[in-house]
């Protein structure tokens, strides 16, 4: 009988040692895989800074300069992260503006009509419409500089449907030959 409580107790040793063994060579696999879950990984640097660049892309340099800043606390060392944070300091306030050109000419104006207006009337015309179709997101300034008064006497006509803002603003400065600058606060015509 003692041999047999021997037996059964060496088996239990091996089935024992088996067990911590495979649990051994399993734990490092659990450790290294993904959390299932609530729990997510962190960013890494490089999600980081490609959030920074496509937010430069969109126009939002305070986005940009977050996701920039973020991928440099990730990884101090990461270059393309710290040389577009350097750039966008330099480019900041002429992405701004690209932005605000970018938001105004996507507003879709569904009809647009004048005639015989003068380019300070049909200006104030396409503000109003801008502002109204674009639910207040976007409210146009527009300031004519012209000091000669060359502007001043030329009459528009128009009749435009489904047209974006940025197509009725290029056919009024066609019409009275002048050109648009965006400035940091206006869009500022002036004569050709």
């Amino acid at each position: 009988m003692l041999g047999l409580r021997v037996e059964k107790s060496t088996t239990a040793m091996s089935k024992l040692i088996t067990f911590v063994v495979a649990c051994t060579l399993i734990s490092p696999a659990f450790a290294q895989a993904p959390a299932t879950g609530a729990a997510t990984a962190a960013p890494t640097a490089e999600s980081l800074y490609k959030q920074g660049q496509a937010a430069e892309k969109a126009f939002d340099p305070v986005a940009a300069g977050n996701f920039y800043k973020g991928a440099l606390k990730v990884d101090p060392n990461h270059a393309n992260a710290r040389y577009s944070l350097g750039q966008l300091k330099l480019n900041s306030e002429s992405l701004t503006i690209k932005g605000r050109e970018a938001k105004f000419g996507a507003v879709m104006i569904p009809l647009f009509q004048l005639d015989g207006a003068t380019l300070q009337e049909s200006l104030d015309a396409l503000s109003v419409i801008v502002e109204k179709e674009s639910k207040s997101q976007v409210t146009p300034n527009f300031v004519i500089e012209d000091p000669k008064k060359l502007l001043a006497t030329q009459k528009i006509s128009l009749n435009l449907k489904n047209t974006p803002s940025r197509g009725i603003l290029k056919y009024l400065l066609d019409q009275t030959n002048a050109r648009a600058r965006y400035d940091e606060h206006a869009v500022v015509i002036t004569p050709r």
